[in-house]
């Protein structure tokens, strides 16, 4: 789970927070000020977008139809098939707030960190990049084992976004106090 779902998903979940960060970098003013990563909520928001994307691509792409046809065929009746599409659909968007959009934000945040202090830049997208992907991993190890751990992890994983948040709030050189 840490190789397969943890680092691939985060590292490809985390790509266009990258892209961004370097169309910023070669911009000149006035866009330069606008685009780009410049602080740790920088890349909380755009990680937490980046996985929204991912998610909606991943259950349409993959779960969705997957869900959809099975049904069908079950009950030879195509319209079974699309409830139980659209009823797997709203637990995985809404899961997603304490799955993948909780740790794309908290790498986001080191992305971000690792921008205002860039002396330490590699040990921080290493901690992020390797604690985000463990938190993903325990997810996913989880879930196919017991509902109750799931939950856990998955407030777990929602608390890190949020003190990650917190502090970014803190860190942040264009927010006044």
């Amino acid at each position: 789970m840490f190789f397969g779902a943890g680092l691939m998903e985060e590292l490809l979940k985390i790509l266009p927070v990258i892209a961004i960060y370097f169309i910023g970098f070669i911009l000149s003013s006035p866009w330069k000020e606008r685009i780009g990563v410049w602080e740790p909520l920088d890349g909380i928001l755009l990680g937490a977008a980046s996985a929204v994307g991912f998610t909606l691509l991943e259950t349409l792409g993959q779960y969705v139809p997957a869900a959809t046809q099975s049904a069908a065929m079950q009950s030879g009746v195509e319209t079974a098939g699309q409830l139980v599409g659209l009823q797997l659909l709203i637990p995985r968007i809404l899961g997603s707030v304490a799955g993948h959009m909780a740790y794309s934000g908290y790498l986001g945040y080191f992305i971000g960190l690792a921008v205002l202090k860039p002396k330490l830049g590699g040990q921080i997208l290493l901690v992020g990049y390797l604690s985000a992907s463990a938190l993903h991993a325990l997810w996913n190890a989880t879930g196919a084992n017991n509902a109750l751990l799931l939950v856990i992890v998955g407030v777990l994983s929602y608390a890190v976004l949020m003190a990650a948040i917190l502090k970014a709030r803190v860190l942040s050189p264009n927010r006044e106090d």
